[in-house]
């Protein structure tokens, strides 16, 4: 097929890398002039997934308009917060409705909506499907085994995208709950970084398998308040991405933790990044998520405290210990 893909981060690369790899003629399309210039010139990204060498195949633009016009499938791959406004520019040159397939993990800030949700108001009719689980691009990069989910209510888009990703390398499995493996990929990130955290202050294994498991169950209760299966959030999508990413020393949003544990503040050590902790955003709209629907959300609350009220990491880790006693309670 020929494929457009949007956003040339270190993930939006590698799924471009893969796809090539499957004989796909891709094109992706950066903001970034030097990224274009390194990707065409040298077949590398020096400045997202640097000393990767990208298969010849892989042709970089800056022209959306070019990436998409012709394409027979689009990946979408830009942060969460730039995806409505590429969509509205590729809304005007898509020449006819084709299979979106949505990368990114997290939820729009301004609407609280999921990135699918975003790009099927910005290109009514196309077949969109999210792609996701634990999956680190570099490990990717690696040809390490690596299972995830592509995720539609459109069966047709599905498989085909199953098709298109699928190597021996590189396992795709299909499923219809949409809303709840996004709400499992974006709220995951905050459980990752309150490990990062954990991870900062020192602390040791006990800790962090409770965060995990008391992370698991709120995502959960969040995401069925929502209208998600709950079954999703014991599957790749949710336990399966939580556990690496809040496990992982790959994991950007696990790699701030450590850095606010270690007594930075968010401004501090997010100063200099290239690429986005997605679970900053999320943690903010977690919380507000949790208001609306009434859903008890004590990690992510205390998360929000110390990235936006400066609240001491030791303290909330004593406020979450000392709450009310109760029976547990997965949903």
């Amino acid at each position: 097929m020929r494929i457009g893909v949007i956003g040339a981060g270190s993930w939006g690369t590698t799924l471009a890398n893969l796809l090539s790899g499957n004989g796909h003629q891709v094109t992706l399309w950066a903001r970034e002039s030097e990224v274009v210039r390194s990707i065409n010139a040298d077949k590398e990204n020096r400045m997202f997934l640097p000393g990767c060498w990208l298969h010849d195949r892989l042709v970089a633009t800056d022209d959306l308009a070019g990436t998409v016009v012709d394409a027979q499938m689009v990946v979408s791959a830009p942060p969460s917060h730039f995806v409505r406004t590429l969509m509205k520019n590729v809304a005007t040159v898509l020449a006819r409705p084709v299979p979106v397939v949505s990368v990114s993990k997290g939820l729009e800030p301004e609407t609280f909506h999921t990135i699918t949700d975003v790009i099927a108001e910005e290109l009514n009719g196309c077949p969109v499907v999210a792609l996701s689980g634990p999956s680190f691009a570099r490990e990717v990069y690696d040809n390490m085994p690596t299972a995830v989910v592509a995720a539609s209510v459109d069966e047709d888009a599905c498989h085909l995208a199953q098709d298109a990703f699928s190597t021996s390398h590189f396992r795709v499995y299909t499923g219809d709950d949409v809303k709840g493996v996004q709400l499992a990929g974006a709220l995951k990130n905050v459980v990752a970084i309150a490990a990062g955290i954990l991870e900062g202050l020192g602390l040791g294994h006990n800790p962090r398998a409770a965060l995990i498991t008391r992370g698991l169950a709120e995502t959960s209760r969040l995401g069925v308040a929502l209208g998600a299966d709950p079954m999703t959030f014991s599957g790749l999508a949710g336990m399966g991405d939580l556990i690496l990413t809040a496990t992982g020393a790959l994991s950007r949003n696990r790699t701030l933790g450590v850095a606010l544990g270690r007594g930075k503040t968010l401004d501090e050590a997010m100063a200099g990044k290239k690429t986005v902790a997605e679970g900053v955003n999320t943690a903010a709209i977690a919380t507000e998520l949790g208001r609306r629907t009434n859903v008890e959300l004590p990690i992510a609350n205390e998360v929000s405290e110390i990235l936006f009220a400066h609240k001491d990491p030791r303290h909330a880790i004593r406020d979450l210990m000392e709450r009310e006693l109760k029976a547990e309670a997965w949903q």
